[in-house]
Order: structure tokens, then C-alpha cells, then sequence
């Protein structure tokens, strides 16, 4: 069984700063792509960010430059760095992972619980 725990949201003032986590647990053989997504109230979840196993990243028009997405392999961690935060940016976000888990040959995809971000404006 896998598990993805994210941490970090919460509420904050337009132009402010987040950082939120993903740790990603359990019988991992290996994990591919990582991304964040969020859904704001009556909307469609939409791809915030997502990042290879090697580093390549892609992001959201309405994200570049002010968001920066990185992992850490070795932890089985993705981050989500948030700067210049929008009332817009409003949602809960929802960390999505590729993982193979241990004994088997393909991977599957696992989602997370999510976790509020609220920007004030």
C-alpha cells in the first residue's frame, strides 16, 4: 500500500509565500512523474505543476515564475514553493504520483488528501 501526505497549506495574505510538501510512503519500488493539482469551489482540478523522476519540469501558465516545484528522490518528496500568491490561487491542492510499488511491473497512480491554500486578499 502507498500513501501520499501532503503538509504546508494555510491561509495567507496576497503576495505572500507557501511551501507545501508531498511524502509519498509505503512498498515503493520507484516513483516517475510527481505533480500538484488543484481545484478551486465549482471548478475543474487543473495541473498546478508536475516534475520527472529527472528533474524536468511543466507548469500552469497562471504559475510560471512565481511557483517552483522540485523533489527530492532519495525521500520520496515533492515540494511545491509558492511565492506571489493571488487571491486566484485559492484551492486545495492535491499532490498526484506515479509509483511502482514493490513486486509489481507497472506503476499506478495514487493521489493524495489535499490541502487548503487560502490567499486573502
Amino acid at each position: 500500500q502507498v500513501h501520499l501526505v501532503e503538509s504546508g497549506g494555510g491561509l495567507v495574505q496576497a503576495g505572500g509565500s507557501l511551501r507545501l510538501s508531498c511524502a509519498a510512503s509505503g512498498s515503493i519500488f520507484n516513483i516517475n512523474v510527481m505533480g500538484w493539482y488543484r481545484q478551486a469551489p465549482e471548478k475543474q482540478r487543473e495541473m498546478v505543476a508536475v516534475i520527472t523522476s529527472g528533474g524536468n519540469t511543466n507548469y500552469a501558465d497562471s504559475v510560471k515564475g512565481r511557483f517552483t516545484i522540485s523533489r527530492d528522490n532519495a525521500k520520496n518528496t515533492m515540494y511545491l514553493q509558492m511565492s506571489s500568491l493571488k487571491p486566484e490561487d485559492t484551492a486545495v491542492y492535491y499532490c498526484n504520483a506515479d509509483v511502482r510499488p514493490n513486486g509489481r511491473k507497472y506503476g499506478v497512480y495514487y493521489w493524495g488528501q489535499g490541502t487548503q491554500v487560502t490567499v486573502s486578499s
